[in-house]
Formats: structure tokens, sequence, C-alpha cells
């Protein structure tokens, strides 16, 4: 019988990327599955993004997750969008179809409420505070509002970016949303319960950087929340801790991420316990 030694590719494009542990995730989901499957990891920067999309297509790849700064400017080369994609205005993660096409979807939200729920905490009511504008923050402060949030505050620096978030909300959820300007060091609405940061700052190698907030309105109990995942404990995380308040990292919401792209990908239930695991055993926890 002749051995078929050809693995299906899938993989991640975006500028930083070495920090980034996803690979070893889905890998390891694939392992455990018996999959010849493989996850690369691949640096493009901004004006590279059309090549290296022709060459998903031309090296026969099964999907891609798109990181930052692409998110956004991946949509001239989808064909088909889910609803969430449409909506938010951003794909993370791209499945390539047998027919040649390539469906667009994003998972950021869904991730990071599911990480939420993992944690008990309920949006249903909540007021929630969101540090930034781009594709992440656009895709959390969407599903978020779908999940039940009562009121939302975008809160950016590019006043276009954040009323556009803001519209968006208030076009396709039930939920009302105001953007803030950030000028200068940032201010916590009153009566947020949950604080987000949806921006890159702290982010491998930065690894020291904050967003400038004014962390005095944080309070204790308030729930505060980093999409940076490494690192996993990030200078954001440590001010609100120490004013009180409930951190969750960036850990939950990429394997809840993570899971719904190999389901996506391969059609099967993703080992979570396994893939999250060996996102643990990464950042030694």
């Amino acid at each position: 019988m002749e051995k078929n030694y050809r693995a299906e590719l899938v993989g991640v494009l975006g500028d930083p990327v070495d920090g980034n542990p996803t690979g070893v995730m889905e890998e390891a989901g694939f392992e455990a599955a018996g999959l010849n499957w493989r996850y690369i990891t691949v640096k493009v920067l901004p004006g590279d993004l059309d090549a290296a999309m022709a060459g998903v297509r031309a090296f026969n790849m099964r999907g891609v997750n798109l990181t930052m700064p692409h998110k956004i400017n991946v949509l001239k080369h989808m064909d088909e969008l889910s609803e969430a994609a449409r909506v938010i205005g951003a794909v993370n993660t791209v499945v390539c179809r047998e027919d040649g096409t390539m469906f667009g979807e994003n998972t950021d939200g869904k991730g990071f409420v599911q990480s939420l729920t993992d944690a008990g905490v309920s949006l249903e009511g909540a007021r929630v505070a969101i540090l930034g504008a781009g594709g992440a923050a656009r895709s959390i402060g969407v599903e978020c509002a779908l999940a039940g949030a009562k009121a939302i505050a975008v809160i950016n620096r590019n006043a276009e970016r954040g009323r556009s978030l803001a519209q968006a909300i208030n076009a396709h959820t039930p939920a009302e949303a105001i953007y803030l300007p950030w000028s200068g060091t940032a201010q916590i609405p009153d009566g947020t319960d949950i604080l987000i940061n949806a921006t890159c700052v702290g982010l491998h190698p930065d690894v020291n950087a904050c967003p400038d907030v004014d962390f005095d309105g944080v309070r204790p109990g308030m729930v505060v929340c980093d999409v940076v995942f490494n690192p996993v404990d990030t200078p954001f995380l440590k001010n609100a801790a120490a004013r009180g308040a409930r951190t969750l990292d960036g850990l939950g919401m990429l394997v809840n991420q993570g899971c719904i792209n190999y389901e996506l990908w391969t059609g099967r239930k993703a080992p979570r316990d396994v893939m999250y695991a060996k996102l643990k055993s990464e950042f030694g926890l």
C-alpha cells in the first residue's frame, strides 16, 4: 500500500508573530487525533498580504489565522463571510474550501465570551468598556453585545474607528454603545463592570508596555481582561489586580479560539484539554 506523506497545512499570518503559541497548541490537538496536519507561523509584513494570500492558495492550505495587522485588509480576499465577520468587519480565521473558495470567520469575540463563561462571569446586563477599536476589539464588542451586555463604551485614539465600532454595535445588537475619545490617559467610565484591553500594547516583545489608563478608575470587584497572551501576566493586569480587580488573562480566549479554528478546519471536535495543557506548559504554568 502506497503511503501518503503529504501533510495538510494551516497556519497564521501576521506581524509580529514570533511570540505566537497558536501553532504548538493546534499541533498538539492534531497529534492527539492522529491527524497529519502542520501549523506554520509566518511573518507577513503589511504590504505583503496579497502575495501571502496567493501563497495560501498555491500551497493548497486548508486555512489560516490572521493576526495584526491583517484582520481587516484580508476581507477583500474572501469569497464568503460568516454573519459575525460581516457585522464585525474583520476576519481572523479563513477556511479554504475544496472548491477553491475562501470562507472568512471571526472567532476573537466568540473565544473571549467563552473565556468569561468559563470563569463564571456573566455578560447579562453588564456595562463593558473596551480599549481599542481594531479587529479584536470589533469582534469582542459585537459578541459581548450579543451575549447580553447592556452598554459598551469604546475607548480609542482613532475617532473614525471608534465611532464605526459603536455604530456597528448599535445597528446590529440590542446593546447601547458610545465612543469615548482616548486622548492622553484613558478614563474608565463610571459603573464599568468589565474592562477589556483589546489592543496589542504589552504583547511580546514589548512586555513592559502598558496601555495609558487611569487605574484609579479600577474598583474592587471589577473584572479586568487582557487579550494579550504573551506574557500571560501583563503590566495592565498587574496594575488592575493591585487595585482589587478580578483579572482574566488572554490564554482562555486563545485556547477557545484555537478550538473553534480546529473544528472549522478539520470538521472534528477539538481536544480542548490537550490543547490547553500544551498552552500552559509553554508558559510554565
